[in-house]
């Protein structure tokens, strides 16, 4: 019998460091799987983190890109702003010219024109400056450019400063608002210059 309790014992304490090694063995690759199962989520959380952080620098970066254009559109809408104050400023002061200046550059103008001095002088009705007198002083001077020297004055309501010369349905449009709108293309750079430099 007590073979049978020796062979009995022995197999309880075989089966007993199986078990421990089994049960040893087990908690290892747990061990492992979970050390791995961290190892792998920290690299995970590393690529998310990266990716949120490239994503942020990303959309930073657009919106001060956009604060930008914002700042220079608003730069740009002051500064058109100033510009069209400017001439408005300028077409004020054409039409407050003192009656001889203007009457100076109105005679002025015609003579440079390349007209044959039988032309219409058109004029608002409020003006009354240009009186049939002046014009016949301005067809003196045309006659003594070889020019026919016969314009007639005529009136208009509501013609901004300056004067319209007209034939045959054509005309040439010098009114101060029209000479200040033809002339801003070309003189907007050099007054942007000298205002904003």
């Amino acid at each position: 019998m007590s073979n049978i309790n020796n062979l009995t014992n022995k197999i309880i304490e075989d089966a007993e460091a199986t078990a421990k090694q089994i049960v040893d063995e087990a908690r290892i690759k747990e061990k492992n799987t979970i050390n791995k199962k961290v190892s792998e989520a920290e690299k995970e959380k590393k690529i998310i983190l990266s990716r949120a952080e490239s994503e942020a620098k990303i959309r930073a970066e657009r919106i001060v890109s956009n604060a930008h254009l914002q700042a220079r559109n608003m730069k740009l809408s002051a500064k058109g702003e100033t510009l069209d104050n400017v001439f408005k400023a300028a077409l004020t002061k054409l039409n407050a010219l003192p009656q001889e200046e203007f009457l100076k550059f109105m005679k002025d103008s015609i003579l440079s024109l390349d007209i044959d001095g039988d032309e219409e002088v058109i004029v608002d009705e409020n003006n009354s400056a240009v009186t049939p007198k002046f014009i016949e002083e301005v067809n003196k001077a045309l006659k003594a450019k070889g020019k026919l020297g016969q314009l007639k004055l005529s009136f208009k309501k509501n013609l901004s400063g300056g004067y319209i010369i007209a034939k045959n349905g054509i005309g040439i449009n010098n009114t101060f608002e029209s000479l200040i709108k033809s002339s801003r293309d070309e003189l907007e750079a050099e007054v942007a210059s000298v205002l904003f430099s």
